[in-house]
């Protein structure tokens, strides 16, 4: 079948066959149809049948019932005097109409869509012998009045008419500029608590921050809203301007009653609920449109209202809902705790720094430490971004502070679980250490850890000073690490001995792969974990991990230890059973069998494949102990392809063994077995070698 594209018409006929056949009765009707049949170069904006039928019948009638003038003016609206195509209508952009050039405005947005005052183009580029056709989704009315004018004639809007007065705002929207206002309606505002409202409106700086989160920078029509996208306001920070089905939502919630009000210089949107940022907020109204329920409902209950509703420059720590543990009844202890969550500066989590002391509600000193994954308050760490209000800002924190209250011997010594501890650490002289200054990590073991060790070994390091100490030591880590700032490879150097090892699995702290039973017993000199089991030293582990982390490890072990190893490696079952396989065959055995000449593209030169041939062997990774077939030069060096540890095919003799090395026979010598091999071949280096299946 051949599709031929049908001639241009003039832009009467093209009405009829783009689905505007009801502004092409219309315009015959107020008699332009042999202006639009005529010579010239029109574009012409034409509403859809759809369009015509979607506007008011009063509207409506008043149109037709003068189809001279009133409907001749409509239409003329329509059209500006020259050919322009939808690339032409730039972001914007603004064009004299053929009503007495009253402009219409031009909106191509990032999406693609591309509207005229605010209707949208639904078909664009409908050429016509005579000019160009648009046809848009609804009738365009001339834009005569500033957006402040249009605010001053709408009686729903009187309460924010007195708003913008008393900010200052009215001269901003009567000049020229393209603003989004998300007006609020007179029952918006009275949805808001009269206290919060008058405060707000007796606050020149809270009101201005108000209002200036319900205007935008850039005129969005509502036609252009596809998608949830956040766009930024006057106050500096953004709504997020999305749509339900065909209504469209500010910050998720369906509150646009009225669309697309367009004045000269932007569009109003109307909505029934009033938006405060948090600029506008104090600090108990941040708290309570937060995920922070039960801490608010504490420091209510603390008598603490009065500093989180005032003028005071405070910062208020509120742990998540999940942090609290226990019964929450309001004890004086309760009441202590809550007023600690109180700063007397107002603060943002980007000024802190490692080592800061920031001064309560209730006199107690707080350490602020740094790390790489995390930024924390005592053992309370920042879970989410600041919310700065009207006077103080609210840090939002993952578990309730626990303040220290006294050095790591004094909570070592109020906790009944370490009671052996203590008594270890007495004996191993050890006291003053933990009691003097500076900042230590304690993963402290428990009396289970003790009870858990063999009776006669746990007698015996008891009575060895110098050993206990050394362990103990062992457990000591420098500097404070509370749970929060352990990522999945931190290390920790202790007092004695090689690096403990952490890590965080489930929400558990391991170290050395041993679990934390009980993270951040806080202590002015210090933090203690509980643990219960004693920590150990990790076994070596040769891969190129630690060669990054520690530098090179030299494990050389006596020649004596590497024979044995030799030994009990060739009697290995399962390395009896790869070398015995196809695999494991010499690869130039039989190299007259296998040489090829390979003829240049010139016809001159010859390669002879017996001159690339190498020698296979099936070897094992000293390091990994993993099987794998190697393409070993003479030199008989080769790295293993799953350690990467660089190793060499030595002969093992009583007089010269290398601790890296081991011997193998030499495949031919082997007789192949039939047994679990598989015959498919794989080309493997410069040959095809049998891959075989070890079971």
């Amino acid at each position: 079948m051949i599709f031929a594209a049908l001639p241009l018409v003039n832009i009467y006929n093209t009405l009829g066959v783009v689905g505007a056949s009801t502004t092409q009765m219309y315009s015959e009707r107020a008699k332009l149809k042999e202006e639009i049949e005529g010579p010239g170069s029109f574009t012409f904006f034409a509403p859809s049948n759809k369009a015509w039928t979607a506007l008011p019948t009063e509207i409506l009638d008043a149109l037709v019932s003068n189809v001279n003038i009133e409907l001749l003016n409509a239409l003329h609206y329509h059209m500006v005097n020259r050919r322009l195509t939808s690339e032409e209508l730039k972001h914007g952009s603004s064009f004299a109409s053929m009503y007495q050039d009253f402009p219409v405005h031009i909106q191509h947005y990032s999406n693609g869509i591309v509207t005229v005052n605010c209707a949208r183009l639904i078909k664009p580029d409908q050429h016509a012998t005579n000019g160009i056709v648009h046809v848009v989704d609804r009738v365009i009315t001339a834009v005569s009045n500033t957006v402040q004018s249009l605010l001053d004639v709408e009686e729903s809007l009187e309460t924010l008419q007195t708003a913008m007065a008393a900010a200052g705002l009215t001269t901003m929207l009567e000049n020229e500029g393209q603003y989004t206002v998300f007006a609020p309606t007179n029952e918006a505002f009275e949805k808001i608590p009269q206290e919060t409202l008058n405060r707000i409106l007796g606050d020149p700086v809270a009101l201005r921050d108000m209002l200036n989160y319900h205007i935008l920078k850039q005129i969005q029509c509502a036609e252009s809203i596809v998608s949830g996208t956040p766009m930024e306001t006057l106050q500096g920070t953004v709504l997020e301007v999305g749509c339900d089905g065909d209504q469209m939502t500010l910050n998720g919630k369906a509150i646009i009653t009225k669309t697309d009000q367009l004045g000269t210089n932007g569009v109003i949107h109307f909505i029934n609920e009033l938006l405060i940022p948090d600029s506008a907020k104090v600090l108990l109204e941040l708290a309570e449109g937060s995920s922070v329920a039960t801490a608010t409902r504490l420091f209510v209950e603390a008598g603490l209202t009065g500093h989180l509703t005032g003028s005071e420059a405070l910062t208020l720590l509120a742990p998540l809902d999940d942090a609290f543990k226990g019964s929450l009844t309001m004890t004086p202890e309760m009441r202590k705790l809550m007023t600690n969550h109180v700063v007397k500066e107002q603060l943002s989590s980007k000024s802190l720094y490692h080592g800061q002391e920031l001064e309560t509600l209730g006199g107690l000193k707080l350490r602020v430490f740094v790390y790489r994954n995390n930024l924390c308050i005592e053992n309370a760490c920042i879970a989410a971004h600041d919310k700065t209000g009207r006077y103080g800002t609210m840090f939002t924190v993952d578990k309730v502070l626990s303040p220290p209250t006294g050095t790591v011997m004094d909570v070592l010594k109020a906790d009944d679980r370490f009671s052996l501890l203590v008594g270890a650490i007495q004996t191993a002289g050890m006291t003053e250490l933990l009691n003097q200054q500076g900042e230590l990590t304690f993963f402290a073991p428990t009396n289970d850890a003790f009870n858990a060790m063999n009776k006669p070994e746990l007698n015996r390091l008891m009575r060895n000073r110098q050993e206990l100490a050394g362990v103990l030591r062992y457990h000591l880590g420098e500097g404070m690490l509370v749970s929060g700032g352990v990522g999945s490879h931190t290390r920790i150097k202790p007092l004695q001995g090689d690096k403990l090892e952490l890590g965080v699995r489930n929400y558990t702290v391991y170290v050395n792969k041993v679990p934390v039973a009980d993270a951040d017993l806080m202590a002015t000199n210090g933090v203690v974990h509980a643990v219960n089991s004693i920590i150990k030293p990790l076994p070596p582990k040769v891969d190129r991990d630690r060669e990054q982390a520690d530098g090179p490890a030299a494990l050389l072990r006596p020649a004596a230890s590497s024979l044995a190893d030799a030994k009990r490696f060739k009697n290995d079952d399962l390395f009896q059973k790869v070398v015995r396989s196809r695999s494991s065959r010499t690869m130039n055995k039989n190299p007259g069998k296998r040489t090829r000449s390979i003829r240049t593209r010139t016809n001159k030169n010859r390669l002879n494949l017996s001159d690339m041939v190498q020698e296979f062997h099936v070897v094992r990774c000293f390091s990994c102990q993993s099987f794998q077939v190697q393409q070993v030069k003479k030199v008989s060096r080769w790295t293993c392809k799953v350690c990467g540890h660089k190793q060499s095919l030595l002969k093992v003799t009583q007089t010269q063994v290398s601790c890296w090395s081991k011997y193998l026979d030499t495949p031919e010598k082997v007789e192949p077995e039939e047994e679990d091999v598989l015959t498919d071949r794989q080309l493997h280096g410069n040959q095809k070698i049998d891959r075989c299946d070890v079971s």
